[in-house]
């Protein structure tokens, strides 16, 4: 595998009208239960971009304790700040909607005025005008999803978020929302992995709307070759024959699935942050993406 370029910039997808990198940083794992001490967190971010990554995922909820709201994405704004490259060119998207009281469960708030005022302070952690893309984070059962959804209409239409996106939304969701924000939703942020699939409608969706598809814990079922889920062995081997890991292998396969896909792995070491950005210049052959289409992992009964 060779990579995408020399210079450290990727191949680029599109969120919107904004030309991203066609994979994404995710922030969770460096935040929330495990996470790293600051210095490691910081240089794992730095590697990303250094590695041409421009577009980060976090949430308000990324945090461990009640008093803790936001370390993710106040970690993201100070590795931006103390980064060599030029942060303008990096998107950061960021969630509100669901919250984290402190005692390890989550649970969702789904109110246009919390979610209006949680946007409001996501911005000023992150230090911007503007946020780049919000996204409300999950709906919420006892809160009408057209209602929280109008939350990101009035925070466009304010100036306080620069584009709107939904995730954990199911198709009707997705086209409620669409029509709610007069054809404003640029992106859906679902579930999507080798061992959970359940989303392909909302995926094909998103193809036929033209919004980007964010797959979260895009490497789920993936770990080393000796670990993987089982029924996902072919991972493993499509990885060997092309001399790269089965993490590696299963990014290229999401990004051969759509071109509206932008998978945003998690890290919380340097090392796994590089190798997920390497694997943008790994190109599957036609019958290797059929035959991880074709893979089956177990279902839980």
């Amino acid at each position: 595998m060779t990579s995408p370029t020399s210079n450290g910039t990727l191949t680029t997808r599109t969120i919107g009208e904004r030309a991203v990198s066609a994979i994404g940083l995710g922030g969770m794992p460096m935040s929330i239960e495990g996470r790293p001490d600051r210095d490691r967190a910081v240089a794992t971010i730095h590697a990303s971009l250094d590695a041409g990554v421009t577009f980060i995922d976090t949430a308000d909820a990324y945090h461990l304790h009640a008093d803790d709201i936001g370390h993710n994405e106040t970690l993201i704004a100070q590795a931006l700040q103390s980064w060599g490259g030029d942060a303008d060119t990096v998107l950061v998207a960021t969630k509100s909607g669901h919250k984290r009281p402190g005692d390890g469960s989550w649970t969702q708030d789904g109110r246009p005025e919390y979610l209006k005022a949680a946007a409001k302070a996501s911005a000023t952690r992150l230090g911007v005008e503007a946020i780049g893309l919000h996204q409300f984070h999950r709906p919420d059962p006892d809160v009408p999803y057209a209602e929280s959804v109008g939350a990101l209409v009035e925070l466009l239409d304010e100036g306080v978020i620069q584009m709107a996106g939904i995730s954990n939304a199911d198709p009707d969701q997705i086209r409620e929302a669409q029509q709610v924000l007069g054809g404003r939703l640029v992106s859906v942020q679902n579930q999507f992995s080798p061992s959970f699939r359940s989303s392909e409608p909302e995926l094909r969706l998103c193809d036929e709307l033209g919004l980007a598809f964010l797959p979260w814990s895009p490497l789920g079922g993936i770990k080393s070759a000796a670990e993987l889920t089982p029924g996902l062995a072919d991972f493993a081997e499509v990885a060997e024959a092309h001399g790269v890991t089965p993490q590696q292998v299963t990014i290229a396969w999401l990004l051969a699935k759509s071109p509206h896909v932008i998978p945003i792995p998690g890290s919380s070491r340097p090392e796994t942050a590089r190798a997920s950005a390497e694997a943008v210049g790994l190109e599957l052959s036609a019958d290797e993406v059929a035959r991880l289409d074709a893979t089956q992992p177990p279902t839980d009964d």
